[in-house]
């Protein structure tokens, strides 16, 4: 599989796109919103740039795609009315593999600068927004031209899947029946890229800038406990049960592989103070439900643009799906893909009827060293 071709999430506006089924990491978010808001905060204070440069890194499209590029502008907006500064302007740089679906956030931009400026009482700086295709884990900026990164929910996306990999039978990511030379490979290739990634935001931040990073993660040291690996395990489980029919081949399943990698927050830790560049302010874990239907009303977002659906089933299968399908329609062909994602449904109601399920968000803030 190669990653950076197969990578990207649904595109468009139809039943299965990411654009409609991206609400789980819309509470991630959501949830992440006050460690935005305290890294925004110091760096304008202490660097009173006047032209920020802020870059969103795996942006996807969709709704999520401007939501942190408009709450980081109004943030700066009610510093400069504070403090009686003039507005900066603004340059923010939209990235993503080159599979992903520019095309729809650009159409939207006009429309989403018009109303940022009515939601600011006065209006703000000038915006400029640019799109950056490319991979996160090489060079995709000029040397110290950023003031503030953000990435949700990219950087447990791994460069390639793991090399050696290939007696991971029956799994299609880790789980406890991985052998241990499947464990410590998927872990070397994290360690790698997100160490490579470090190295990358170092030359391109400003001193004292600040990244905002959340990985999908899990809370303990097992790499293969429930909390990262469940969802995929059962993903496994209706492949598994297509071979046993006849329907796809046993060695079609053993040879897809994940290119994901949840870790813990020790792991992200770890290379943070390995690769030297900066200083870790904060580092926290979060959880939200599987179904993102579940507790919304506790948000800020503008839940009109969902309809709720009862079926939690449905909904997480949509979401995965939406994350998902590019990747299995490569290496399995689209002909499966109905049926694997009706078959998955059931085993996700099933499970999810009998025990609490969520997700587990590492969220790391760092400031790049003088």
């Amino acid at each position: 599989m190669e990653v950076a071709q197969v990578l990207h999430m649904n595109g468009g506006v139809g039943d299965a796109s990411y654009a409609n089924n991206s609400l789980v990491q819309q509470k991630v978010i959501s949830l992440t919103k006050p460690i935005r808001e305290e890294a925004i905060t110091s760096l304008y204070c202490s660097t009173l740039p006047r032209s920020l440069a802020i870059a969103d890194l795996g942006c996807s499209s969709g709704p999520n795609t401007l939501f942190v590029a408009s709450e980081l502008i109004k943030t700066v907006e009610k510093l400069c009315r504070k403090l009686n500064h003039k507005s900066p302007e603004y340059r923010v740089f939209l990235n993503d593999l080159p599979g992903n679906d520019f095309n729809n956030i650009f159409k939207s931009l006009d429309s989403f600068k018009k109303k940022l400026q009515t939601e600011v009482a006065g209006g703000i700086g000038p915006c400029y927004f640019s799109g950056v295709p490319g991979s996160f884990y090489a060079r995709a900026f000029p040397n110290q031209s950023l003031h503030f990164v953000h990435s949700s929910y990219s950087l447990q996306w791994l460069s390639k899947v793991p090399e050696d990999v290939d007696n991971n039978k029956g799994n299609i990511y880790l789980n406890r029946t991985s052998p241990s030379n499947v464990v410590r490979a998927y872990y070397d290739q994290f360690q790698r890229d997100f160490s490579v990634f470090l190295k990358c935001r170092a030359e391109e931040l400003v001193q004292g800038g600040r990244m905002v990073l959340t990985f999908l993660g899990r809370r303990n040291e097992d790499p293969c406990s429930k909390d990262g690996c469940y969802i995929w395990e059962l993903m496994a489980t209706a492949l598994n049960d297509m071979v046993s029919q006849g329907i796809i081949k046993e060695e079609q399943v053993d040879s897809f592989n994940i290119p994901q990698y949840t870790p813990s927050p020790s792991e992200v830790k770890l290379e943070v103070v390995k690769e030297g560049s900066f200083a870790i302010n904060r580092l926290e874990v979060s959880e939200v439900n599987w179904n993102a239907f579940d507790d919304w009303n506790a948000l800020d977002f503008e839940s009109e643009r969902f309809e709720s659906i009862g079926d939690g089933g449905y909904n997480v299968a949509q979401c995965m799906r939406a994350v998902a399908e590019p990747m299995l329609v490569s290496h399995f062909g689209e002909d499966i893909i109905e049926e694997v994602f009706s078959r998955y449904q059931q085993i996700l109601a099933d499970r999810m009827s009998k025990e609490k399920t969520q997700f587990f968000n590492v969220t790391v803030l760092l400031s790049r060293k003088d």
